[in-house]
């Protein structure tokens, strides 16, 4: 490798300046540099060679290898440490097949006890205080479960079956009865079931309810039978044995007053409950109270009139009783004795509709509930308000309502 090496001179004392003074310490020159006429130096060095320049850029070069190399090292051993250390080694216990208990015991304390006379004696007692346990129990899944309180707590699906037709105060009664279902607790599916065809006026109204609706019709004609809702609540029935709907089955007709409270103590029923309805007569001159009488929840007789209480079997209203909707799907849970569909009997005589399809849910009394326990208070009214000189208004509207007009004075 060629290199430049300079080399001093011998100094030169008797060196003028330019302003003619004599200089007081020495000058050192060099043979490289020569002073020329006019005062000034002159460089003589040569240039680089274009072998030093090579070696100067392959050293360059290499040490950026170097660098590279060293860097893409380092990246290597990152990433195999990286994957290494996600590989599990050994084998991992399952923290579910054992107890985890943490335990804090203090250590023994000594304390001395004052007498009762006042002399101090010293005692060395052993005080050890209850062991502090936080422990997380993992055998069982369920056990963590029910330690954990839940504000949620399920409830039966309310499935509410209600024929309804055209007539003059058809827009109140269902008006009326949609607004008692928005205010019970969900879950309710209201199943509304009109005659021949469903009609505008119904269709618009079950939208505006805020209540979960199912909105059906009846093909079967109706002018033969005596009541006129046995079609249509055959057709709910129908829709809930077909879909499977689980929850408990409750006939409200639409001209009919109920509580709120009488919806909640449906979901206690197990399998049927009843209670008793009170009646306006058909002449509206008296009521009528008819139902069962209970010793708790166990049924030991029934409220009724002298004409009906040796004639029918159970003396309950369509609107006093309810059951498990299961029943109708799933006979082998129930275990039923014979698998025909349940259904509201057409040829009936009046009076009996109850009491026949009854006897198709249960066998007697011992299988039915009495709600509230007691069967004490009066939950829900039976009403006859239709009057049948009155014409259906279309769109459920009255296009003159006022008989005379007076002016202003």
């Amino acid at each position: 490798m060629a290199s430049i090496r300079r080399t001093l001179s011998p100094a030169y004392h008797d060196r003028s300046y330019q302003n003619g003074a004599n200089s007081a310490f020495p000058v050192t020159t060099s043979p490289s540099h020569k002073l020329l006429p006019n005062g000034k130096y002159s460089s003589s060095l040569p240039l680089p060679s274009i072998n030093a320049v090579a070696v100067s850029l392959r050293r360059f070069f290499s040490s950026r290898k170097i660098w590279r190399k060293s860097l893409y090292r380092c990246l290597l051993f990152f990433v195999l440490g990286l994957v290494l250390g996600m590989t599990p080694f050994g084998h991992v216990t399952d923290i579910d097949n054992r107890d985890v208990f943490f335990e804090i015991k203090p250590p023994h304390v000594n304390v001395q006890l004052d007498s009762d006379n006042g002399d101090r004696i010293s005692k060395r007692d052993e005080i050890v205080l209850d062991s502090v346990s936080l422990g997380v129990d993992l055998i069982n899944e369920e056990k963590i479960v029910e330690s954990f309180r839940y504000d949620f707590a399920p409830r039966k699906q309310l499935i509410v079956i209600t024929p309804t037709y055209n007539r003059a105060m058809q827009a109140y009664f269902l008006n009326r009865l949609a607004q008692v279902l928005r205010l019970v607790r969900p879950p309710v599916l209201w199943i509304v079931v009109e005659a021949k065809a469903a009609s505008f006026e119904t269709a618009e109204m079950l939208r505006k309810t805020g209540v979960m609706y199912r909105h059906l019709v009846s093909q079967q004609n109706s002018s033969n039978v005596k009541d006129r809702g046995v079609h249509q609540r055959n057709a709910g029935l129908e829709h809930i044995e077909r879909h499977r709907l689980d929850g408990i089955v409750y006939f409200a007709d639409d001209d009919n007053v109920y509580s709120i409270e009488l919806f909640e103590s449906l979901r206690e029923i197990s399998r049927f409950g009843t209670w008793p309805v009170a009646m306006l007569a058909q002449s509206k001159n008296k009521a009528i109270l008819e139902g069962p009488i209970c010793n708790g929840s166990h049924v030991i007789g029934w409220h009724t009139n002298d004409k009906s209480k040796r004639l029918r079997r159970f003396h309950v209203d369509m609107s006093g009783f309810a059951f498990n909707s299961t029943i109708l799907w799933n006979p082998k849970r129930w275990r039923r004795s014979f698998s025909n569909p349940i259904r509201q009997l057409a040829t009936v005589k009046e009076g009996f509709q109850e009491t026949t399809f009854i006897k198709q849910v249960v066998e007697d009394e011992y299988q039915m509930e009495g709600t509230p326990s007691g069967c004490s208070r009066i939950l829900n009214w039976h009403l006859h308000l239709d009057s049948h000189n009155l014409a259906y208004p279309r769109g459920w509207l009255l296009q003159k309502n006022l008989d005379v007009v007076l002016p202003l004075k």
